[in-house]
């Protein structure tokens, strides 16, 4: 993964900042051909080139139909980062939306995402319905806001960021430069 790779050869730190993508998503989901509804989209030439990003990174990339509500999975994020090998959490959320096509929007499925990374259920579960974590996430969001962050992936390395997906080599400069 070039995030990884990032880390590795540049030893840069990746602090997530979580962004409001869809936050009128219901929790129950919504589909995608309702999301792009009227708008011209070719969802399945949208997710075969998806597919391909993926495949180029080595990510798996399922068949979604439906979008989630994402503002759960960001608190459980934020908290994971708290924990030890809390971490992990960001690659098991990216699956289950992803891959999977779960529901990050319920408290059970991501109690059970967490629980599959070796944290604990009850305490990802208190977390998620005490919003523990909403006034970090918020901050979060007004720091996307401040930024100017408009799509995930945004990366941000000093005071300049590239939005998508990147190669490598487009990280790396963004890095360098702000080691300028």
């Amino acid at each position: 993964m070039r995030i990884e790779r990032l880390k590795k050869e540049q030893g840069v730190r990746i602090k997530w900042v979580h962004f409001p993508l869809h936050p009128e998503t219901p929790v129950e989901g919504r589909a995608l051909a309702d999301l792009f509804a009227g708008r011209g989209y070719d969802i399945p030439k949208m997710q075969a080139q998806m597919r391909a990003r993926m495949e180029a990174e080595g990510l798996p990339y399922g068949n979604r139909t439906m979008t989630f509500n994402s503002r759960l999975a960001q608190e459980l994020g934020a908290w994971a980062d708290t924990q030890p090998g809390g971490e992990a959490i960001h690659d098991a959320l990216f699956r289950a939306y992803f891959v999977d096509g779960l529901n990050i929007g319920d408290a059970q499925v991501l109690a059970g995402i967490a629980e599959s990374v070796g944290l604990s259920r009850e305490a990802a579960l208190e977390v998620l319905e005490k919003r523990t974590f909403k006034e970090a996430v918020d901050a979060d969001w007004e720091k996307s806001h401040a930024y100017g962050v408009t799509g995930v992936p945004t990366f941000v390395s000093g005071r300049q960021g590239l939005v998508g997906a990147q190669p490598y080599e487009a990280l790396e400069e963004l890095v360098k430069q702000a080691r300028g």
